[in-house]
């Protein structure tokens, strides 16, 4: 008589509640884990408080200042808060602020990714670490000084590009020259378009180097041009990244203070050529303006910087928004 052992299997342990796996975790965790965890998240948390006082003060501000405006807020050409009734608006600001900032990214976003490609796929390496380490210095240069720079050299040799479009492309209106001083929202972003362009260039070029070389050592196993490598290994990876670094220029570009205030002649005007003299920016006028204000005066130009806070906290969320769709913008996988 066959006599078949079977062999039985051992009986399964239940896993551990989940309440004592957490306990067990946390006993795991050594003390100075628990307290640089701490740390980082109270650091989380006083940023996000020191930014909400913020807002709160801004919009405790801006209530008082409104409650006392005549004028349309968002449409009035008018800025006198100290008159017999205040009337203030930022129309011209809002204008000002954009239109400039627009000519510094199209000037600034190309210029920056071509250098950006030129250091990390054409230039040798000892021509290609001087060019960035240029590049990154000027990043660090004051504000003032690209003010002073703008005022005695930039505007007084604008007049031979002014002309030229005028020549050209004065039909349009858009860039009609009249022969005025060029201390208008053109020379502006111009001058921005130089403030910008180290940040975008810098964060660029760190991105065009985490392109997986895998992917560009197939592309030229396969026969590709090194221009042919770019377009279709390095820009697709890095677009995200670049969008991010052009917002992270515009940020700056839209908060620039000295630079434009020594640059630009100011007027509550909003003129149809971009080199006519004229116009303002938020942060330019709030420069100007605040040690000569009274309550009131003080009051709208605060309420002017709270609109300039929210067109900043959207843009840095739109380059946070644009990180996020690509979740593969790391280093691990390059």
């Amino acid at each position: 008589m066959n006599i078949s052992t079977q062999q039985t299997a051992p009986p399964s342990v239940p896993p551990p509640p989940r309440a004592e796996q957490k306990r067990a975790a946390r006993g795991a965790t050594r003390p100075g884990d628990r307290i640089f965890l701490g740390l980082s998240r109270g650091s989380g948390i006083l940023v996000l408080a020191i930014m909400a006082a913020i807002a709160a003060f801004l919009t405790y501000r801006t209530v008082l200042a409104l409650s006392e405006n005549e004028a349309n807020f968002f449409t009035s050409f008018e800025w006198n808060p100290s008159g017999n009734p205040p009337e203030f608006g930022i129309a011209v600001l809002v204008y000002g602020t954009v239109v400039s900032s627009i000519i510094a990214m199209i000037i600034a976003v190309p210029i920056s990714v071509g250098i950006a490609l030129f250091i990390t796929h054409y230039a040798p390496r000892k021509l290609g670490g001087p060019i960035a380490y240029v590049i990154d210095l000027l990043a660090a240069v004051p504000s003032i000084v690209y003010g002073l720079w703008g005022a005695l050299v930039l505007v007084p040799n604008m007049a031979g590009l002014y002309g030229w479009l005028n020549d050209y492309l004065g039909w349009t209106g858009i860039l009609e020259w009249n022969g005025g001083a060029a201390r208008s929202l053109f020379t502006v972003g111009v001058l921005l378009a130089l403030m910008i362009l180290p940040i975008i260039t810098s964060v660029s070029r760190e991105v065009f180097r985490q392109a997986p070389q895998m992917h560009q050592e197939a592309a030229l196993a396969l026969g590709a041009t090194r221009w042919e490598v770019i377009r279709m290994s390095v820009l697709p990876f890095g677009r995200s990244g670049v969008i991010s670094a052009s917002m992270l220029g515009l940020g700056r570009a839209l908060g620039e203070t000295m630079a434009v205030a020594m640059v630009l002649s100011p007027s509550f005007d909003i003129n149809a050529s971009l080199l006519d003299p004229g116009g303002g920016t938020f942060a330019q006028n709030i420069a100007s303006k605040f040690n000569e204000a009274t309550v009131t005066g003080r009051d709208a130009l605060i309420a002017s910087g709270l609109v300039l806070f929210v067109i900043t906290l959207l843009v840095n969320g739109g380059a946070r928004l644009i990180i996020a769709r690509r979740k593969e913008y790391s280093g691990a996988n390059a």
